[in-house]
């Protein structure tokens, strides 16, 4: 039987798409002015870590996940809660890598959940499909020798129709389903969560990678529990779930917008607006946290002059900067 999700456009499901997309455009035009995007970008990293380990009761606080995020010591911490918050980084680099990689399968979903749950179950092995029967608060999820089958639906429906419908809407029906199925004995909820979080990306809809839509499940945990389990109860209640979900997408860009102007305030006018091989270049930066200019040629695919032209305008606008001595010196992001 393949999947097919039952909803209903409301009223107030229709008014909140239309402001979601109202204010991911106003966004989107802001983003041609670019110094707050790296900051926000690393802003919004750690929010998702923090929000949605913090969900399933890790009790780090914002600016140990932060310290995290930077390398930094955090003493008087036990290991399992810093391991939490590193695979949840780990994952959301899997995300970011493969956000544009073409169809989602098993393999990748697997991949995602070993990457995330790995030495932090507490049942059951990372990257493979649950053999027990599990249940979530009033949730009785499938019997084992159903989570293929109906994941194998799910990522067909994810495949094919999804991108006929909002992405607003395929990324809350995807994270919903998925609870449903439950198809790992631990780390469910942050693996479904990124996976939300990656059609967002896949679609294109946050390409710069600086919603977090999590921080809102977080803050008020026990009605999203409650639209989650409601709608896992009754097929009807889906159209609760996507209302409530398209709210917290809503109030995420507000937050998000809220930022950006204070960011832009603060850069005063230095405005600038990237080339492709300098937003190529703030990626790898963004991703091997610190480069010699040597590598920065090399993966840029320029001269060291070209380099060095890419560098100085970002330099000046403070979104890179120099470390170390004249000669094995490296660049940051700032």
């Amino acid at each position: 039987m393949s999947f097919k999700p039952v909803y209903t456009i409301t009223p107030l499901l229709l008014a909140q798409v239309e402001q979601v997309a109202a204010l991911r455009e106003r966004i989107l035009a802001a983003a041609v002015q670019v110094p707050w995007i790296p900051a926000l970008q690393k802003d919004t990293r750690i929010r998702n870590a923090h929000s949605s380990t913090a969900i399933e009761g890790n009790p780090l606080t914002l600016e140990q996940v932060r310290a995290i995020e930077e390398g930094r010591e955090i003493p008087a911490t036990a290991p399992r809660p810093r391991r939490e918050v590193a695979n949840y980084f780990a994952g959301l680099r899997f995300v970011e890598k493969n956000a544009k990689a073409g169809a989602i399968t098993h393999a990748r979903v697997l991949k995602l959940h070993r990457i995330m749950a790995g030495e932090v179950m507490d049942q059951g092995k990372a990257g493979q499909y649950r053999t027990i029967r599990v249940r979530v608060g009033s949730h009785v999820a499938p019997p084992p020798e159903r989570v293929q089958p109906m994941m194998s639906d799910l990522l067909a429906w994810w495949n094919r129709d999804a991108t006929g419908i909002s992405p607003v809407l395929s990324s809350a029906i995807l994270h919903h389903q998925f609870e449903t199925i439950h198809p790992f004995a631990d780390g469910n909820g942050r693996t479904g969560r990124m996976l939300s979080l990656w059609e967002l990306y896949q679609r294109g809809f946050d390409n710069h990678h600086i919603f977090s839509i999590d921080e809102f499940y977080w803050e008020d945990r026990p009605r999203y529990y409650a639209a989650l389990e409601k709608a896992q109860r009754d097929e009807e209640a889906l159209t609760s779930w996507l209302e409530y979900s398209a709210e917290g997408l809503r109030v995420t860009l507000e937050r998000v917008w809220s930022r950006i102007q204070k960011l832009t305030a603060h850069a005063g006018k230095s405005k600038l607006v990237l080339r492709p091989k300098q937003e190529q270049l703030l990626h790898l930066l963004r991703e091997h946290k610190a480069l010699t200019p040597r590598e920065i040629w090399d993966a840029v695919g320029v001269s060291k002059q070209g380099a060095l032209d890419l560098l100085r305008p970002l330099m000046k606008a403070g979104l890179v900067r120099r470390i170390g001595t004249k000669k094995a010196g490296r660049y940051v992001l700032t």
